[in-house]
């Protein structure tokens, strides 16, 4: 009896926020286009345009972020009481180049973008970002007209394939393909490449058990030449998307700088979540929150453990467990908690799995090789070997070479971002 209860109860609640969607919005997406300016001590931003595109592909239930994730949030509230109607968590290549060297002598700009669902009266959107103390600030605020007729709704229609559909975009996490550096001829391999990232996500758990709760389609935009740009080799090829290695002077790091370009492709399609597959061998990629994620598809031996890594960035927001490798500094201040679920710096570990731990663990708890499946708080991680501390000795998010699996920490965040994307 008290099952078939909470069982109405569910019922009734997912309904009435339905309800509340359809009051407040349309099944359609708004896109706000600006430019993210600034150096290392500064960050400001520059409206660009509103553009209307076709699919709203959210979950029309959990329309607020609940997770406190990234290092900015946008957020949408109505003009007559303020009501906060949508928001999310996300990060930007920006805030990584701000911790690089070039920031602390240089100022620069960077198209991004933000996407919600398209409301149905006036609304405000306001962009935060993160202070020094690690709460969010008001950076940037613009009021919406969905009436506008400076709304763009023009748009280039691409090709689009499914690659797995298991049903409704707005009850499950929907995933986009895009190519990076396949010519006009290279259809074919961009569609094989597609299928075999699938197969390749799905033999990894949790996404394994979760295969019926994901969409993923492909959008084929050809480019001219083949494969991305790498600097160090003074190669530079003309490419829909203008990928690059050696971004941050990081020569793994192959990432695009026009995420306003990456939405203009991917608006083909039903999406929550970007990933770019780039036609190399060359390994390397990369991948923000809530961003986009990208990385080589034909890389030999590990591009199927390389696209889970990245898109544990993209989609739970998990951190770098590795030391070394980038060429940030104070990426995480110590003095500070980590938004990442899976690091800490102990500052408020009551927040993070302290209640997973085994009765009686050591914290922090010794790198030795009887304690490498035991849960603990392991010195070493988000690319510092000291003040930052990760769940297991090795995972997924560390030393990708070497083993197979997600620590449970990371298990339990992807878990929850999937049951939070499918409600």
């Amino acid at each position: 009896m008290k099952y078939f209860f909470l069982l109405i109860l569910s019922v009734f609640l997912v309904q009435k926020s339905e309800a509340q969607f359809n009051k407040y919005f349309e099944d359609k997406s708004l896109r706000l286009d600006y430019y993210h300016c600034g150096n290392a001590e500064t960050e400001k931003y520059f409206f660009d345009e509103l553009i209307q595109e076709p699919y709203w592909a959210g979950s029309e239930t959990n329309m607020i972020d609940t997770k406190g994730y990234g290092n900015h949030l946008v957020e949408v509230r109505t003009i007559n009481d303020n009501e906060l109607v949508y928001s999310r968590g996300y990060c930007t290549l920006f805030d990584e180049w701000q911790t690089t060297p070039e920031a602390k002598t240089t100022d620069c700009c960077y198209p991004e973008s933000v996407i919600m669902p398209f409301p149905r009266e006036k609304v405000v959107v306001s962009i935060l970002s993160r202070n020094k103390k690690g709460e969010f600030e008001k950076k940037f605020e613009y009021q919406v007209d969905p009436n506008s007729y400076f709304i763009k709704k023009e748009r280039e229609k691409l090709p689009v394939f499914d690659v797995i559909h298991s049903g409704n975009s707005n009850k499950k996490v929907d995933l986009v393909l895009l190519p990076e550096g396949y010519s006009e001829s290279q259809r074919e391999l961009f569609e094989a490449d597609c299928k075999k990232f699938a197969d390749e996500f799905f033999s990894y758990a949790p996404y394994s058990q979760n295969k019926d709760k994901f969409n993923i389609r492909g959008v084929w935009a050809a480019s001219k030449d083949e494969g991305p740009d790498i600097p160090g080799q003074n190669i530079w090829n003309k490419t829909r998307l203008n990928g690059s290695y050696y971004t941050f002077d990081s020569e793994r790091y192959l990432m695009i700088k026009d995420f306003q370009g990456v939405r203009d492709v991917a608006a083909n399609a039903p999406y929550d979540y970007i990933y770019i597959l780039a036609n190399t061998e060359k390994y390397g990629g990369g991948a923000i929150y809530n961003f986009y994620g990208i990385s080589a598809a034909h890389h030999a031996e590990e591009a199927g453990k390389i696209y889970i890594h990245e898109f544990g960035h993209l989609f739970a927001g998990l951190g770098d467990e590795y030391v070394g490798g980038v060429e940030y500094s104070e990426f995480y201040p110590t003095n500070l908690e980590p938004w990442e679920p899976n690091l800490t710096t102990l500052v408020d570990f009551d927040k993070k799995w302290k209640s997973m731990l085994p009765e009686g663990t050591a914290v922090p708890t010794a790198t030795k090789f009887e304690n490498s499946k035991k849960l603990g708080v392991y010195e070493g991680g988000g690319y510092v070997s000291k003040g930052v501390y990760r769940p297991w000795i090795n995972c997924l998010m560390n030393n990708l070479h070497t083993i197979d699996v997600f620590c449970p920490v990371c298990s339990k965040s992807i878990q929850e971002m999937i049951d939070f994307n499918c409600k």
